[in-house]
């Protein structure tokens, strides 16, 4: 009864391997560092939900449904949002509006181009990947645009040992979890994924879902994109590059199905901490490169076969 619950809880499997983790650091480190490891995993989940919460959106909307530009739409709206406000306190507000009004359009873009041309997202999204990696080149160069000291200072506030950005991503993915559920759009974009036929008889307007869900991804790649520069020191041009294969597989071992029609907005916590962890683990064991993607994909592969059970469809 036990294995079944959670054999139907897929998304347990992310928090049960992060705790796994966890446990194994605190013995291989004889408890030294514990503490240092859990909130530098922490904190790099925040963006790393961020992150997947964009991913997830595309992928509830049905069959495949992916975003290859989220790396890239992060890129841009750092550099543009870290320019616009040129390391000045008073024009945060501005500049989080630019981002999030270049995510908007990002998003809406890449729908567009599924749509007028005709083009599988996965092929759309990655061609539109360089377009705004360009941009981003352009509008940074190679250099770091430095953030505002306050916008630092925010995504690095603590509360004793407590995360004030980290809160504040929690209560976001727990209202998107009540949204998907409860909302009309939210019940609107899981009939969409699970089937877009029957959706349609249903009278549901799927393109304008997937417009929304297209949009709404960009508008979080960008949102993490503003907070990353802020947490690390600055905009640069490889700061997206880990979130595009990490973006899904967070996703994915969260809970939600790569089918569509069924997404986890809390399963991302339990998968990010588990993913930030593996890496950390690795790094402290000084692993080399290679072999870290290796065994990272592997586990990641072993995971997810054990988590995934499929959609029944109706």
């Amino acid at each position: 009864m036990q294995s079944h619950s959670i054999r139907q809880s897929p998304w347990l499997f992310g928090f049960i391997g992060a705790a796994v983790l966890f446990v194994a650091t605190i013995i291989v480190s004889r408890g030294g560092g514990a503490s240092a490891t859990f909130h530098a995993a922490m904190a790099f989940s925040i963006f790393s939900v961020l992150v997947a919460i964009s991913q997830m959106l595309v992928i509830t909307s049905g069959p495949g449904n992916i975003d290859l530009s989220v790396p890239a739409v992060l890129t841009l709206c750092a550099y543009l949002g870290m320019g616009v406000m040129h390391g000045s306190n008073a024009w945060i507000p501005v500049g989080l509006l630019v981002v999030a009004a270049v995510g908007l359009l990002a998003g809406a873009f890449n729908y567009a181009a599924i749509l007028l041309l005709r083009l599988p997202p996965i092929i759309a999204t990655l061609a539109s990947s360089f377009v705004f990696q360009s941009l981003a080149m352009n509008a940074g160069g190679d250099a770091t645009i430095k953030p505002p000291s306050l916008l630092s200072a925010f995504t690095s506030l603590s509360v004793g040992p407590v995360s004030v950005l980290a809160v504040l991503v929690v209560l976001l993915t727990i209202g998107l979890a009540i949204g998907l559920k409860r909302s009309l759009f939210g019940r609107r974009l899981l009939a969409t994924g699970q089937s877009e036929a029957a959706a349609r008889f249903a009278g549901i307007r799927t393109r304008q879902v997937r417009l929304i869900s297209y949009a709404g991804a960009g508008l979080f790649a960008g949102l993490a994109g503003f907070l990353l520069a802020g947490f690390t020191g600055g905009a640069a041009l490889n700061m997206g590059d880990t979130y595009l294969m990490e973006s899904i597989a967070v996703v994915v071992l969260g809970g939600t199905s790569v089918a569509g029609g069924q997404a986890n907005a809390i399963g991302i916590w339990g998968s990010a901490l588990f993913f930030n962890l593996l890496t950390i683990m690795l790094n402290s064991f000084r692993t080399p490169v290679g072999l870290r993607y290796l065994l990272t994909g592997a586990i990641i592969i072993l995971i997810v076969t054990a988590a995934t059970r499929p959609l029944t469809r109706t």
